[in-house]
This record gives C-alpha cells, sequence and structure tokens, in this order.
C-alpha cells in the first residue's frame, strides 16, 4: 500500500519561508499525481497546490506566485517551497497522492476525492 509522510513544518514569522516535503513509499512514485491541501473551517480540505506525473503545476489564486510545488522522482518525493508566508496560510498541511494518475489537469487534480492517499499533516503557524 501506498503511505506519505509529510514534514518540514513549523512556527515562522510573516514574510518568512518554509519547505514542506511528502516521502511516499509503496507503488510507482513516478506515475502519481501529488496535491497539498489545508483544511477549511467546519468542513473538508482546501485545495493548495499540485503537480501531474508529468510536471504540469496547479495553484490555488491565494498561493499563486508564492508557493511552489515540484517533485524529485528518484526520491519518492514531493515539496512545497513556501515564500512571503502570511497568517492566513496557517493550518495543518496534507499531502496526498492520485495513485490513478490517468489525467493531469487542473479539473481532476484540484478535487480532494480525486486522491486515494493521504499523509498525516504537518503544522505550519505564521505569526504577524
Amino acid at each position: 500500500q501506498v503511505q506519505l509522510e509529510e514534514s518540514g513544518g513549523g512556527l515562522v514569522q510573516a514574510g518568512d519561508s518554509l519547505r514542506l516535503s511528502c516521502a511516499v513509499s509503496g507503488g510507482t512514485f513516478n506515475n502519481y499525481g501529488m496535491g497539498w491541501f489545508r483544511p477549511a473551517p467546519g468542513k473538508d480540505r482546501d485545495f493548495v497546490a499540485a503537480i501531474s506525473r508529468t510536471n504540469d503545476t496547479y495553484y490555488a489564486q491565494s498561493v499563486e506566485g508564492r508557493f511552489i510545488i515540484s517533485r524529485d522522482n528518484a526520491k519518492n518525493t514531493v515539496y512545497l517551497q513556501m515564500n512571503s508566508l502570511a497568517p492566513e496560510d496557517t493550518a495543518v498541511y496534507y499531502c496526498a497522492a492520485d495513485v490513478a494518475a490517468a489525467r493531469g489537469s487542473f479539473s481532476v487534480l484540484n478535487d480532494e476525492y480525486e486522491y486515494d492517499y493521504w499523509g498525516q499533516g504537518t503544522q505550519v503557524t505564521v505569526s504577524s
């Protein structure tokens, strides 16, 4: 089975940067679409960023220009570089894998229900 483990969260000041990592074990990582999500108040998760198996990238408007998603297939790891962090970015960030990855379009990868496996989350707290 596929397992995901996030790391890299922490407590930072507004304007600082963090890089989150998501290490994936099991299956064939190169064929997975990967995404990052964070919870919405009182409901499920909001889309943050995604990267397809062919390295197409997609971002929520709220993080466009500040966050960069990337993948290292040799290390079975996906990253989220977060720059110019603001207090509204405070959240638990979850990594997710779309194992089938038949499509890599935004309409697919921005949908939390498309994903098959989820990590435990890593806390990001941004103080003002």
